[in-house]
């Protein structure tokens, strides 16, 4: 089985990828929901870790540290420096404060100074607005966003034609890796009889707003 037909059928186990009709932020009705707040126990985090740590390697993506925008980054780059130090792949790592701090170290950056080559880990992109802070933050560092590395891409048009993911990528030119996107979904919702209706939804939904490859 491939990385991502692993990381669905473990989101679906966890209920962190779940199906139903869900209300997106764009107001749209979607027939899944993926939040990966869900993954709350020691176990979950460390596998999750470990998917992500699998990915980065298998992206031959040229890094010097990782990065985990607040607050759900910040859990999942521990996990994935953790995971990939066990692959013999030390790196530094650190993430920011919602707000700065004016005492003790100061600043927004909590861990390693970010400098080289930034690895920036998230869950999904949405509106891109995560990504952007991100990226702005570690340009002020005078240090070099390489990438980004996100659980689920939902291959979905935003308000014009591209994907948030797509625009990402166009915007700040930097590659975008996803464990797992809505056509591994799709795939994967079609070798399981039992989830014939969350297919039939799926693939409704995605023909309605998915979006056109570039």
């Amino acid at each position: 089985m491939s990385l991502s037909q692993e990381f669905i059928e473990f989101a679906i186990a966890r209920g962190v990828l779940c199906f139903g009709e869900f209300r997106t932020k764009a107001g749209r009705v979607s027939p899944y929901f993926f939040n990966s707040g869900l993954f709350q126990d020691g176990a979950s985090l460390s596998a999750l870790g470990q998917f992500y740590a699998r990915a980065v390697v298998g992206a031959n993506l040229e890094l010097d540290m990782l990065f985990g925008p607040a607050y759900k980054g910040i859990p999942l780059v521990a996990s994935v420096a953790i995971a990939l130090a066990n692959l013999g792949r030390n790196y530094p790592y650190s993430f920011n404060r919602k707000e700065a701090k004016d005492h003790g170290e100061g600043g927004v950056i909590v861990g390693a100074p970010l400098a080289g080559r930034v690895l920036i880990l998230d869950d999904v992109i949405s509106a891109g607005t995560s990504v952007r802070e991100s990226v702005d933050l570690i340009r002020n560092s005078d240090a070099t966003p390489c990438g980004v590395v996100i659980a689920l891409d939902r291959m979905e048009r935003g308000q014009g034609e591209l994907s948030a993911v797509q625009e990402v990528n166009l915007m700040h030119q930097i590659p975008v890796v996803s464990l797992a996107n809505l056509d591994d979904l799709v795939a994967y919702l079609r070798g399981h009889a039992a989830m014939a209706e969350n297919l039939r939804a799926v693939e409704s939904y995605r023909e309605k707003y998915g979006i056109f490859r570039i």
